[in-house]
């Protein structure tokens, strides 16, 4: 299955950012009638920047110097955020490259895994060491680090909260015809079948709040507006994500303990469990 769509997740976010209509300069009113004067004619009036990527800010007038502004400031943010979002997406790969299911109990068909039976690393540093990130101004790093701490917290209560409800995973341990069954793989399941409580965690306010306070500058500019943009962008690509990546290669065994040929020449598996190695998570 493909990766998060960090694509995706880059255009929300700069559609968030646009949609708070953010002035530069910020409370700008226009002084008295020695304005105009001390401006060239060109440079009073000029063509406003569409609101679009990377013109994440309205000039708060025609005057070059408004236009200018806007348009510097806003490719900066808008160079974050295409920075920002491939390296989450770079990080929930290595994440889903060791990812794996654990202690998983098996009955018949059934698959059973109380929360916490999905394991897997912490993603904040791969999200600051992301290839993507080398280069990153101090501010940049700052921003970035405030992203990868509040996505590790939120994630990780995602992740331990992640269950499998009696799904049916294994249809051939319901009559397996021998005393153990052998390793088999799970029937592939979408990967939002495995509920989490907690995956209200990874929804735009928790995310937005928790980087804010990982943050710890009230006063940094317009940060309030960028991680909200960047948390939005995340949860929408993130719920697109849940039902695409697949479940799979998750080995289940088990005793079959009341065969007993030639009388009773197949049974159920009983209290079998599966082998938990990474993996589960890679197609």
């Amino acid at each position: 299955m493909p990766p998060i769509n960090t694509q995706l997740m880059g255009i929300i976010a700069k559609m968030t950012f646009i949609a708070n209509m953010k002035q530069l300069p910020i409370d700008w009113k226009q002084p008295g009638d020695q304005y105009k004067n001390a401006f060239k004619p060109e440079e009073l009036v000029n063509p406003p920047s569409l609101p679009l990527p990377p013109h994440l800010f309205r000039e708060a007038s025609l005057n070059k110097y408004h236009v200018d502004t806007a348009k510097t400031i806003g490719e900066q943010f808008a160079s974050f955020i295409d920075k920002i979002c491939p390296a989450i997406g770079f990080s929930i790969d290595m994440w889903r490259m060791q990812a794996k299911f654990k202690n998983i109990m098996i009955n018949a068909v059934t698959a059973l895994g109380t929360p916490g039976c999905l394991d897997g690393p912490k993603i904040g540093s791969n999200i600051k060491n992301a290839p993507m990130m080398v280069g990153a101004t101090d501010q940049e790093k700052k921003y970035c680090a405030a992203v990868a701490d509040a996505l590790e917290d939120k994630w990780k209560k995602w992740q331990d909260n992640v269950m499998v409800p009696g799904l049916p995973w294994y249809p051939a341990f319901a009559a397996f015809p021998g005393p153990q069954a052998p390793p088999m793989p799970n029937v592939p399941t979408p990967l939002i079948a495995c509920p989490s409580p907690m995956m209200s965690e990874l929804t735009p306010f928790p995310l937005k709040q928790a980087m804010c306070d990982a943050l710890g500058e009230k006063d940094a500019l317009h940060h309030e507006e960028l991680f909200d943009a960047i948390a939005t962008g995340f949860s929408m690509a993130f719920l697109v994500w849940l039902p695409m990546q697949q479940v799979m290669l998750v080995l289940g065994k088990g005793p079959v303990p009341t065969f007993a040929p030639p009388y009773v020449p197949v049974g159920p598996v009983i209290m079998g469990d599966i082998i938990s190695v990474p993996g589960h998570l890679m197609m």
